[in-house]
């Protein structure tokens, strides 16, 4: 576009000899203007954030673009010295990363973190960058900024720290934000505070934005163009309006196919179904530590509190709701990761509250958890092989048999024999989850608790992930907790929902009922915050490998 705020020009990134393929990015090429919102979307790997690395002068070690401009201000941004680059970082550019956790220095006051930008870029009156903190921190909206400027990173919320990442972005009033996945991690309400923070932040100063997103009901709640990425490459562009609703490359008909649609897909299971997991009364309080300069305890948090649920064979029960709403504590509660204070947990008939050691190691083996991050979850220092078969092992059984199994629970989750000898950093991350998921399998669970396991995971693989352990379910008659705060995903695959806030459940029964028409206010609220809950993806032909398939077409 004539005039832009920021023109990426045939910029290519080759990558080192051995790579999985020659480019992190080629001849990659797009505008974003002043006051637009242009979201970035493709799968992992697909080049997205190396473009905003290259716009910023962050590029990992090694990374050297070899052709094309990045034209920023009417400069070429790479041909800047390396002083003039630290400068327009946080000045005239500035950058959310996805992990605020991460991102904020964790020993060091949010007060203090703010101000460090600002003395960065020349301020140096203490009383002037103290009130411009507060300043900053009221932009954002943070409850209390005189108390919050005191706080370290871990005492806030997901949402707070993100908000807190926002008020260093714009701490010099920039003309361009790079958001890289910046709402990935946060729960609908929270996330839909975000988004309309940024934009109404975009109006209001008319910067321009790049938002980074594998997410499109994100992109349909704020983009005004659509840039789609595939292997290092562009593909297509437009309109938001354009892509979302015409798009014309077939990588981006099948991403888009591939997005869950907020319509309940699977009828509820037959009332007379066996019961394999009965919870009644469920407790859990966590309770602050008494301190040497208070009296009293501390405040009482019930996590859980009288959370009662029955789940059936074959059915797969969806438990949604805001961050700290006790959601994964229920999951933890139930095989005991976590300590109840009380409540009874009925696994097939046994009594999970009443084992021993020896008793809780083999009812365990009947109740088995996919973890969300399946990269931390697996001991690096072991081959998938060894991995799959440590549990059945530990309980006893033939070595020959349990490494027969795993092989075939290998090729279940769609993973080859060679998968066994190698190691979880040589995979991507939906196949790292198959990995996760063939370990929970090995040691034949009744019931199998998946705790965010695909929060995480790009729209196409999230897709494959769903109907895997879909067709697990159906295969086993698997009983299948489903812990999600999209509730995308939860109409997806679960056949019963139950909404969980500030511990308790406030509403449950058929996914279609609870979502169609919700009875509890806080349902309704859920729903509404859901991102692009107006628009409905066109439906796709099958998945299959999207990537594959665009690039075969000359991607």
């Amino acid at each position: 576009m004539s005039g832009a705020l920021l023109s990426i020009e045939g910029l290519t990134i080759p990558l080192p000899e051995g790579a999985d393929r020659p480019h992190a990015i080629e001849d990659v090429s797009f505008d974003i203007g002043r006051g637009e919102i242009v979201c970035i979307v493709g799968e992992s790997g697909s080049g997205k954030s190396m473009s905003a690395s290259a716009v910023m002068g962050l590029l990992p070690e090694g990374l050297t673009p070899s052709a094309g401009r990045v034209v920023f201000g009417g400069r070429d941004l790479l041909g800047l010295p390396a002083a003039e680059r630290r400068r327009l970082r946080g000045g005239k550019a500035a950058m959310i990363f996805q992990e605020p956790m991460t991102a904020l220095n964790p020993v060091m006051t949010v007060g203090d973190q703010i101000a460090e930008a600002l003395v960065a870029h020349g301020m140096r009156d203490r009383a002037a960058i103290r009130r411009r903190v507060i300043e900053l921190l009221t932009r954002v909206d943070l409850p209390d900024p005189e108390k919050i400027v005191k706080s370290h990173p871990f005492r806030l919320s997901g949402g707070q720290r993100q908000r807190v990442m926002i008020a260093i972005a714009l701490a010099n009033e920039p003309d361009l934000l790079i958001a890289d996945e910046p709402t990935t991690a946060l729960d609908v309400t929270t996330q839909a505070q975000i988004l309309e923070l940024i934009r109404e932040i975009q109006a209001r100063t008319g910067m321009g934005v790049m938002f980074i997103t594998h997410d499109f009901g994100v992109v349909a709640e704020i983009a005004h163009r659509v840039v789609v990425m595939c292997a290092g490459r562009v593909v297509e562009q437009g309109t938001a309006d354009e892509v979302l609703n015409r798009p014309r490359h077939p990588y981006t008909i099948k991403l888009i196919g591939a997005v869950p649609r907020l319509e309940a897909a699977a009828p509820p299971i037959p009332a007379d179904a066996p019961v394999v997991l009965d919870v009644a009364g469920l407790e859990k309080v966590y309770r602050g530590e008494r301190s040497l300069f208070s009296r009293g305890s501390g405040r009482e948090v019930h996590a859980a509190d009288d959370v009662t649920l029955t789940l059936r064979r074959g059915e797969v029960l969806g438990i949604v709701g805001e961050s700290g709403s006790g959601k994964s504590t229920v999951g933890r509660c139930l095989v005991r990761l976590i300590e109840p204070d009380g409540g009874r947990v009925m696994l097939d008939g046994t009594d999970m509250m009443a084992q021993g050691a020896r008793g809780l190691k083999q009812a365990r083996g009947r109740m088995q958890v996919v973890f969300q991050d399946p990269f931390a979850s697996l001991n690096p220092r072991r081959k998938v092989g060894d991995i799959i078969c440590e549990a059945p092992l530990a309980h006893g059984r033939p070595a020959a048999e349990v490494r027969r199994r795993m092989f075939e629970l290998l090729k279940l989750v769609g993973l080859p024999e060679a998968a066994a000898d190698r190691w979880p950093h040589e995979f991507s991350g939906g196949q790292r989850q198959r990995i996760g998921i063939a370990r929970a399998l090995a040691l034949d669970p009744k019931v199998l608790i998946a705790d965010e396991a695909v929060s995480a995971l790009d729209v196409s693989v999230q897709a494959q992930v769903l109907a895997l352990l879909d067709d697990l379910r159906t295969r086993l008659d698997l009983a299948i907790l489903f812990i999600t705060h999209d509730l995308r995903v939860a109409a997806r695959i679960c056949h019963r929902v139950a909404v969980m806030r500030r511990g308790r459940i406030v509403e449950e029964g058929p996914t279609a009922r609870v979502f169609e028409t919700p009875s509890h206010d806080y349902t309704r609220a859920l729903l509404a915050a859901i991102p692009g809950r107006h628009w409905t993806a066109p439906a796709a032909p099958g998945q299959g490998d999207i990537a594959g398939a665009a690039l075969a077409q000359g991607g």
